[in-house]
């Protein structure tokens, strides 16, 4: 079970998954950037490019680069933003294929804890960027507060313990503040701070919270479409009764992810 591959590649099943509530942390997390206007964006693992939309739409920038390993995602930003000043590229994270010192900011959304060595992710980053330039870099609060997708493992562990082994809260020490602080200081960067983002993630109903379940886009949709149909509706049932539902049917949970930020030498 540790062997399964977790599957990037669908943009429109991943945005309803984790791409809106990505758009949400992106803003916030731009906002504490506080990049100046008219600067040289690269967006590492930009998915479906929810935050160089959202770098678009509030930082004023001179252009925005997204690389990611996936061609569907790429594709999908490609479709989903005509802006000019955005461009796509299919890249590795760990090998960037840009110029040392060509931009202004770096930054990496959701990304950092999928990469086989994110030290080499962190030190591609620093390269790109110029002197004093910002790179920085934020993850899901996968062990504890991530709710939409810790009452999914929790209670698919409950039901079968040997799910642990995909569980994202076990398999990325890295999404905690320490250890992200630890990564961009070998990265050479200095001024390294993290901080919690927190957003709320509101659901019109229960459909709404499971059915991006199904898009097996992501270790845990991924783990859902890989049961049979029986133990399937098992895990949905007891999650459904574990929610907190309203009397309108609609569901408030939270998530939080960590941010990391730090300046290039």
């Amino acid at each position: 079970m540790a062997d399964r591959k977790d599957t990037w590649a669908a943009g429109d099943l991943y945005e309803p998954y984790v791409g809106r509530w990505s758009r949400r942390i992106a803003a916030e997390f731009l906002a504490w950037l506080q990049v100046p206007p008219q600067s040289a964006w690269l967006d590492v693992g930009c998915g479906t490019g929810a935050v160089a939309q959202t770098i678009l739409d509030h930082a004023q920038p001179a252009s925005v680069l997204g690389i990611d390993a996936s061609k569907g995602f790429i594709d999908h930003a490609r479709h989903r933003i005509p802006d000019p000043r955005a461009s796509f590229e299919i890249g590795d994270a760990q090998n960037l294929p840009v110029e040392a010192g060509r931009f202004d900011a770096a930054v990496a959304a959701l990304v950092l804890n999928f990469v086989p060595e994110p030290e080499r992710a962190a030190a591609e980053m620093a390269r790109a960027v110029k002197p004093g330039g910002t790179v920085a870099a934020y993850v899901w609060d996968y062990a504890g507060g991530m709710a939409l997708m810790r009452r999914f493992w929790d209670v698919a562990v409950a039901l079968n313990p040997a799910a642990a082994e995909l569980d994202e809260g076990r398999r990325f020490p890295l999404c905690r503040p320490a250890p992200l602080e630890a990564l961009f200081v070998q990265a050479g960067l200095r001024a390294v701070e993290v901080r919690p983002l927190d957003i709320a993630t509101p659901f019109r109903d229960f459909d709404d919270y499971w059915t991006p379940f199904l898009g097996g886009q992501g270790p845990a949709p991924g783990y859902a479409m890989a049961l049979n149909e029986a133990d399937r509706a098992t895990l949905r049932e007891r999650i459904r009764g574990g929610l907190p539902v309203e009397p309108d049917g609609s569901i408030e949970l939270s998530a939080r992810a960590w941010a990391v930020r730090g300046l290039a030498p």
